[in-house]
C-alpha cells in the first residue's frame, strides 16, 4: 500500500486537486480519500461537504468530463466513511497519521457496492442527491 511519508505529499495532492493541475487519470481513490481527510481536518462537516462537491465539479469541468459523472450519494458516502474512520482513531493523531490510517481502512474502492446495488448507486437520483442504501444499512 502506498502511504504518505510526510505532510507535504498530502498538501501536494490537495493543491493539485484544487488547482486542477492533477490529471484526471492521476486522481485516484487514494487521492479522493486524501482530499476528504484534508477537508474534514480543516473545515466543519458541512463546509467539507460543500468544498468537496464544488472541488469535484470544478475538477470535472476543467478536465472536460461531463458533470453527469458526479455522484452526490457516492461523495457523501465516502465523506461519511472517512469521518467515521477518523473518529475511530485513538489519541490525537496528526494529519499524516490520520490520512494514512484512513487510506489503510478504506482502501477498497468497491465498498459502496456492499451497501448499494449498482443500479441504485449509478441512478440519476443518486447522482443528484443523497439516497439510502438498498443492500444494508449505512
Amino acid at each position: 500500500m502506498n502511504l504518505y511519508k510526510n505532510v507535504s505529499e498530502i498538501e501536494a495532492v490537495v493543491s493539485g486537486f484544487e488547482s486542477c493541475e492533477t490529471s484526471k487519470e492521476a486522481f485516484s481513490h487514494r487521492s479522493h480519500l486524501t482530499v476528504a481527510v484534508w477537508y474534514l481536518v480543516n473545515l466543519n462537516q458541512d463546509e467539507a461537504k460543500k468544498s468537496l462537491r464544488a472541488g469535484l465539479l470544478r475538477f470535472l469541468d476543467h478536465h472536460g468530463v461531463g458533470r453527469e459523472k458526479y455522484n452526490e450519494t457516492l461523495t457523501r458516502f465516502w465523506l461519511e466513511c472517512v469521518r467515521g474512520s477518523m473518529n475511530g482513531l485513538s489519541g490525537n493523531p496528526g494529519l499524516l497519521e490520520t490520512t494514512n490510517a484512513v487510506i489503510e481502512t478504506l482502501a477498497n474502492s468497491r465498498l459502496p457496492l456492499e451497501y448499494y446495488s449498482a443500479d441504485r448507486l449509478w441512478s440519476e437520483e443518486a447522482r443528484a442527491g443523497w439516497i439510502q442504501p438498498d443492500l444494508k444499512d449505512f
